[in-house]
């Protein structure tokens, strides 16, 4: 009769503490769950921000890209320049020959 006693008596409280474990494995896999997606947020905000400066890293470059092109093509129109300087001052330059320009249809005399 003891027996039969403890185990009517012990029922209620094997019952408390299943449900009691049931909760707090619940908790325990919503708290793991929530602090998942709290490191994906995070890892997703890095990932944002690699980005942004990735970006901004990507746009410096260019603008150096565009700033040595404008750089390239004002030393090209200086060569221009100088070549088109150095044309009339080839060996003639050094003896002072010149040409005359003239109209068209007659030759030209140098001086």
């Amino acid at each position: 009769m003891g027996t039969l006693a403890l185990k009517t008596l012990s029922k209620p409280i094997v019952a408390r503490l299943t449900l009691r474990n049931l909760i707090i494995s619940i908790v325990q896999v919503a708290v793991t769950s929530l602090v998942i997606e709290a490191f994906e947020v995070q890892k997703n905000s890095r990932a944002e921000a690699n980005k942004q400066l990735h970006m901004q890293e990507m746009e410096k470059l260019r603008q150096r890209d565009i700033a040595l092109s404008k750089e390239m093509e004002g030393l090209k129109n200086k060569i221009l320049e100088l070549e088109q300087l150095s044309r009339g001052k080839g060996l003639t330059g050094m003896f002072n020959f010149r040409f005359l320009h003239t109209e068209e249809g007659k030759s030209a005399t140098l001086t």
